[in-house]
């Protein structure tokens, strides 16, 4: 029996399998429904070509996520694999069964693929609940900054009565405004209605918040509490560093992975005579703006911090570039922290 390989394009409703050879020939490509049965359906018409050795994925965190699940539940080796790039389609072509080829090609080839996160323990729990969360902080923004936007444009005697608020006291009074809805037609009416529709918005917001962190504080402290513990390191800063490293560390090949999927690793920019590195831009950047957060953190309490802020400066370099190097070497202790745990698992 041949040995072979599969990729799959992956969508909402259908997904294309591809499968082909070690020298990369193809032997078929198929649609299979994104349902339990279809799944089924997909792995048995894989392993009809020969002995399945792995599968190529596009989008194992999102519409692959039940495939994978699947395969790996049938000890099916899943590798995930980036979309082809531009200058590969410019000459090929899109469609479904040409993503699921290049997938499987990406697959065997070991090119620009990863091992896929995990999607079944408390790691992904925090994932959706961090969702959750993020959703009601940003919103509740966006009804702070609407709030202030209405009061400037707002009649001379209602925004000279609002405009000294702190905002706790601006929630509250707007919230607490009484009037007639009969009289909406009139502007000080109006505005009135809409500040305390927004201001009452902010507040089931505020409780919606605060009932998500009674949940997320003690499931954070009790996946990792060293990494908890650290230094300008609190729920937030901690809930999305584990998910960026996923349930699965073994994916991360090393602490230089890790800074890489945050965005802190320096990218290479030198010629010729010039030696430099340059921001990387690309990574995970949720998890570069914690990281920055920490570095602000310290770089205010923590003495060690400050004395290498000033020894840097010194040395004739930016502040910009002091904080790239201080989140580089603050990936490198908390990755510690989080693989650590792993031992303390296992022990």
């Amino acid at each position: 029996m041949i040995e072979v390989a599969g990729g799959v394009d992956t969508h909402l409703d259908t997904h294309t399998a591809a499968v082909i050879d070690q020298v990369g020939r193809v032997l078929g490509t198929q649609q299979f429904p994104a349902t339990v049965a279809g799944y089924t359906a997909l792995l048995a018409w894989m392993r009809g070509f020969g002995r399945l050795g792995r599968v190529g994925i596009e989008g194992t965190g999102a519409y692959g996520a039940g495939l994978a699940r699947r395969l790996r539940d049938e000890q099916v080796e899943v590798i995930e694999v980036d979309r082809p790039d531009r200058k590969t389609r410019r000459f090929q072509g899109k469609s479904d069964p040409i993503d699921a080829i290049q997938a499987a090609k990406a697959a065997l080839a070991g090119d620009r693929t990863g091992i896929p996160k995990q999607r079944d323990g408390r790691v992904e729990a925090l994932r959706n609940l961090r969702v959750a969360r993020r959703s009601a902080v940003d919103q509740r923004a966006d009804t702070q900054r609407q709030i202030k936007t209405l009061i400037v444009t707002a009649p001379d005697e209602l925004r000279a009565q609002l405009r000294g608020l702190t905002v706790k006291q601006l929630i509250t009074v707007c919230a607490r405004m009484r009037l007639d809805p009969a009289d909406a037609a009139a502007p000080v009416t109006a505005v009135k209605i809409a500040l305390r529709s927004l201001a009452r918005r902010h507040q089931q917001l505020s409780a919606e918040i605060t009932d998500l962190d009674e949940v997320l504080d003690p499931l954070v402290a009790a996946i990792n509490p060293g990494l908890l513990a650290a230094n300008g390191v609190g729920t937030d800063v901690a809930g999305q560093l584990l998910v960026t490293a996923g349930e699965n560390h073994e994916r991360l090949a090393s602490e230089a992975a890790f800074a890489m999927l945050c965005g802190v690793a320096p990218i290479p920019a030198s010629s010729g005579k010039t030696t430099r590195h340059r921001l990387n831009r690309g990574g995970d950047r949720q998890a570069n703006a914690v990281l920055y957060r920490v570095v602000l953190c310290r770089l205010r309490w923590d003495p060690h911090t400050r004395e290498y802020m000033q020894r840097r400066t010194k040395e004739g370099l930016s502040k910009k570039e002091i904080i790239r190097c201080l989140k580089r070497y603050i990936a490198r202790e908390l990755y510690q922290l989080i693989t650590s745990n792993d031992l303390q698992l296992a022990a």
